[in-house]
């Protein structure tokens, strides 16, 4: 396929996305299967264009003066993809299946290369009824960290120490250009590319199918790293989800001690056990919500970790469309969830256990909000200081940019280039 084609497909694809509320890689999935002449080179530009297209909606839309995906697509190829408004007249005159000529306003748009002048939240790409949200968090720095937040995200892995180390491995994926990264010994990364450019299939590996390393981002292997599990410990992993940290809290206990991998959705729970077995895990215990009772573990884990059900404003580089369907609704629904698994995870901390308070989001209300009514409705815990933990763990280089009253610590693309992460750590006491 032209350039041509990819467009219009771009541009089918996110109409199909936005009329009819669709996730974008099932539409991308239907597209492909219904034109199987589109070969796997193709069907990643129009991925690509797709999601940066998502990625940069609102600006996008300021730019061109208009919503719809035909300008969304062809915005994103101009201004994002940086082709400028003569190459893709070119494009959209050399083959039949390119969309439309543009007709004057589209061209006057198109050629407009001047970005001042908009609104804050627009230029930092985030929805308007979260902007306030962002300020709050990051002040002036708001506008940085949506921009941040709105482009591509690298391919990040985490090293299995049970079965490899990372100089091995950096040797052994140099053909993809991993690079080690700059704040836990055990990532691995695979900077993204601009463009129509295609990243790499890192699960063909021979070292992802021998278990030498797993796709993670880096500030989830921070904050399992945080955790301080020690060799010996009794885990309880009680949002397992499909089982990254737990992997990764095993690596840190070196296979000894015990962790409980426990979700309460079976089918988020499912991937973890062919993980395990790929990555020689034998410490874990997978507990299935439909057959199995929490009550022995309770008041005698000495760590809780609880990777919370969040809204996941910290992983829109991954999930830009989910940026625009978020809703006012949708965050006091994840609000409620993460009160009451905050409050069930209490029960299973023993005397001096603790508990690592976990999301994948940058709003202070999940976050910092979240733990400083914990502690006010729990005396029987208090806050531990992360910051003192980042140094032992990883040293006084990189520190994290947001620290909450509390101790919590905020990782964000612009700050740490990782995925905008939240880590707490709170002590129940011994008297």
């Amino acid at each position: 396929m032209k350039d041509g084609g990819r467009l219009s497909a771009a541009i089918e694809v996110l109409t199909e996305v936005e009329t009819r509320h669709r996730p974008v890689q099932p539409a991308l999935r239907d597209w492909g299967t219904s034109h199987r002449f589109a070969g796997s080179g193709d069907r990643t530009v129009i991925g690509n264009l797709v999601f940066d297209a998502l990625r940069h909606k609102s600006s996008l839309t300021a730019r061109t003066g208009s919503s719809e995906p035909r300008m969304q697509i062809l915005g994103t190829y101009v201004f994002a993809w940086g082709n400028g408004i003569d190459r893709l007249k070119e494009v959209l005159g050399e083959d039949p299946h390119s969309p439309e000529a543009l007709n004057e306003a589209e061209e006057s748009a198109l050629a407009n290369e001047s970005v001042d002048d908009l609104e804050p939240e627009v230029a930092a790409d985030v929805p308007a009824w979260l902007w306030p949200y962002f300020e709050a968090a990051f002040g002036d720095n708001a506008v940085n960290e949506g921009k941040a937040l709105a482009t591509r995200a690298p391919i990040d892995l985490r090293t299995n120490s049970l079965k490899s180390d990372r100089e091995k491995l950096l040797k052994r994926l140099a053909h993809v250009n991993a690079e080690a990264t700059s704040i836990t010994p055990t990532a691995l990364r695979i900077k993204a590319k601009p463009g129509a450019s295609r990243m790499p299939h890192v699960q063909a590996e021979e070292g992802y199918r021998k278990g030498w390393f797993e796709l993670q981002d880096e500030a989830s292997q921070i904050a399992a790293a945080l955790a301080c599990a020690k060799p010996g410990e009794q885990v309880l992993d009680l949002c397992a989800g499909g089982g990254g940290k737990t992997l990764a809290l095993a690596a840190t206990m070196d296979n000894k001690g015990q962790i409980y991998a426990y979700d309460s959705d079976r089918l988020r729970l499912a991937p973890i056990h062919e993980r395990l077995q790929r990555s020689s895990v034998r410490n874990v215990q997978v507990r299935d919500p439909a057959s199995s009772n929490l009550d022995p573990l309770k008041e005698a884990m000495d760590l809780v970790f609880i990777d919370a059900p969040c809204t996941g404003t910290g992983v829109w580089r991954r999930r830009p469309d989910s940026k625009w369907k978020l809703s006012e609704k949708a965050l006091a629904d994840r609000l409620e969830e993460q009160r009451k698994v905050l409050d069930t995870a209490k029960e299973f901390v023993k005397l001096g256990g603790r508990i690592a308070y976990v999301t994948c989001s940058i709003l202070p209300q999940e976050n910092g909000d979240q733990v400083k009514r914990f502690l006010a409705e729990n005396s029987d815990f208090e806050a531990v200081d992360a910051i003192a933990i980042w140094k032992h763990v990883f040293g006084e280089d990189r520190l994290p940019a947001y620290v909450t009253e509390e101790g919590g610590v905020t990782l964000t693309p612009a700050t740490t280039e990782t995925d905008g992460f939240f880590f707490a750590l709170l002590g129940r006491k011994t008297d």
